[in-house]
């Protein structure tokens, strides 16, 4: 029997590699202890703001 989570279990994938990367980027970016735990932070949020960026472009 197959439920069907077959495809859940790539995005999710792509999403870690996404994060993964974004994390590298944002580390990157930073200076100091605290920006460097803003950008993990960052780096776990950014599809929300990707989303509403596109939101907002779509709606004007």
């Amino acid at each position: 029997m197959s439920n069907g989570n077959g495809a859940a279990a790539g995005w999710g994938g792509g999403y870690f590699l996404a994060m993964i990367g974004s994390a590298v980027w944002f580390w990157q970016q930073a200076d100091g202890f605290w920006n460097h735990v803003g950008a993990l932070l960052q780096a776990l949020v950014w599809p929300a703001f990707l989303i509403y960026d596109v939101f907002e472009a779509l709606a004007s």
